[in-house]
């Protein structure tokens, strides 16, 4: 639609040198009623050119949803694709996008240390294995506002990578597991990242997308056979059935082949469920074994502690 009008105003100001556009505040008070009832008699009067004009306007409705949409779509995904989060390594399929056959398979590792991560990183598929290495211990969020997660750099970018600052809703991965050591260090490393969900996000470990990955700690094997055993009884008996055995102990996930680890997060992986059964207790339990209570803590270790003297 295109209208022309003539209008003489004195002293007239302008917004630009080109005076394409005029400044005057007092002329659009009365130009534009004066235009709208002129526009819509006309409309009632020209029955046939009102109909053109609602349907153009609807037909522009309908194109205009439709480029927002694809805006949308590819917003989201130069959104995923720019993700640039230190220390992650992503796959292709995520739980977020319902479109995805392969969105309930998308799995993140919190892996610990370079050495470890490079290791998945060679065996995992690039498809729905994602994996983030840590750099060392977490921080012990215990007793800490939320506050904390964002002036720690590293539970930060897990938050990130997992997509649930705002809720779960947005979670990239249907499974977080969590890849640590068989030693001291990885099962504490292991408590301060189910500290950090439980503290903060709880209905993460509530809705079942929280496990423990379970790696070997032997590999038992001689010039026929090969066999990775998951503790030392499992060991000691592969041991006494093979002939002329030779024993690794793994203490690391770093000490491990990419090409035998690819077995441990395949199909096959042993994947143990983080689960509550009551919640009520998740308070204490964190409070005594995470809190600033050492010397209970302590005494409960001494008083607890088993060996095996040999």
């Amino acid at each position: 639609m295109i209208g022309a009008i003539a209008v003489k105003i004195k002293d007239p100001v302008f917004e630009s040198q080109t005076k394409n556009k005029l400044g005057s505040t007092d002329v659009r008070g009365w130009v534009v009623p004066a235009v709208r009832e002129q526009v819509v008699l006309w409309l009632h009067q020209n029955p046939t050119a009102a109909e053109a004009v609602i349907e153009k306007i609807k037909a522009n409705e309908r194109v205009r949803k439709e480029l927002n949409a694809v805006k949308k779509e590819a917003r989201e995904r130069a959104k995923k694709v720019a993700i640039r989060i230190p220390k992650l390594t992503d796959c292709k399929a995520h739980f977020d996008d319902r479109r995805s056959k392969k969105r309930e398979d998308s799995t993140l590792f919190l892996t610990e240390g370079d050495s470890a991560g490079g290791v998945i990183v060679q065996a995992r598929d690039v498809n729905t294995q994602a994996i983030f290495a840590l750099k060392g211990k977490p921080l012990n969020c215990y007793g800490l506002k939320r506050d904390a997660i964002y002036k720690n750099e590293e539970l930060y970018n897990v938050m990130r990578a997992l997509g649930i600052e705002e809720s779960i809703d947005g979670l990239r991965y249907n499974r977080v597991v969590i890849a640590t050591d068989a030693d001291v260090d990885g099962m504490h490393i292991r408590n301060l990242l189910l500290t950090f969900f439980l503290r903060y996000f709880e209905e993460l470990v509530v809705k079942n997308h929280v496990y423990i990955l379970e790696t070997p700690l032997f590999r038992v094997r001689n010039k026929q056979e090969t066999h990775y055993c998951y503790s030392d009884d499992e060991r000691e008996t592969v041991q006494s059935n093979l002939s002329n055995p030779e024993v690794t102990r793994f203490k690391g996930l770093g000490e491990i082949s990419p090409q035998e680890f690819g077995q441990f997060i395949g199909p096959d992986a042993r994947l143990l469920p983080v689960s509550v059964s009551q919640l009520g207790e998740v308070g204490k339990c964190l409070d005594f074994f995470m809190g600033k209570n050492t010397p209970e803590r302590k005494s409960f270790i001494m008083e607890n502690l088993s060996t095996d003297v040999l």
